[in-house]
């Protein structure tokens, strides 16, 4: 697997190692090796076991991703966009279920539309909130759990360029998988 410097040098991004975020704007005195850190360090507010804690890390990893494209392949804006949108739009309970169906359903939509590609909102313009502030800010796991969900719509609502495409790949996914989703559920 690569690492998001090789994938970030290969879509012509230098990393820079000191200041804020470069990608995403949070206060790290890194760039964005401390804002990649803080990440994947989780949040210690939260209990990842427990199966209502779920969805937290799937909004986490969507909004994390998506203000840092140029650390993922291309296709990834399509995966994390298109599963913010069912889990906001939608009120789909995302699980661990549905993540390789909505894998397996975007390879087949590629097929038609290999050229496609989600233009990222500009460097620093990528929502107001990042996983520094939310760390920051997170004083007990329903406080984790709003700003997490806070961060999720602030990111997802700067990629409202792309929500009419996202919409019509969250039809035709759930067209196919409606039966194996719960969609009365809400966060």
């Amino acid at each position: 697997m690569q690492s998001y410097i090789d994938i970030a040098n290969k879509n012509g991004v230098s990393l820079i190692d000191s200041g804020i975020c470069q990608l995403c704007g949070a206060p790290t005195t890194r760039g964005v090796h401390a804002c990649v850190e803080l990440f994947h360090a989780g949040f210690d507010k939260l209990d990842y076991r427990k199966k209502a804690c779920h969805i937290y890390r799937f909004i986490s990893v969507d909004a994390h991703t998506l203000q840092h494209p140029e650390l993922h392949g291309r296709w990834n804006n399509h995966f994390h966009l298109t599963r913010l949108h069912l889990t906001f739009y939608y009120g789909i309970q995302w699980n661990y279920q549905l993540s390789p169906k909505l894998s397996n359903h975007l390879n087949q939509y590629k097929v038609s539309n290999s050229l496609e590609y989600l233009s990222p909102p500009s460097v620093l313009e990528r929502g107001s909130i990042t996983v520094k502030s939310v760390k920051d800010s997170a004083t007990s796991e329903d406080n984790c759990k709003q700003m997490i969900r806070k961060w999720g719509l602030n990111v997802y609502g700067v990629w409202k360029e792309h929500h009419v495409l996202v919409d019509n790949i969250a039809l035709s996914f759930l067209e196919i998988y409606r039966r194996s989703i719960n969609l009365n559920q809400t966060n």
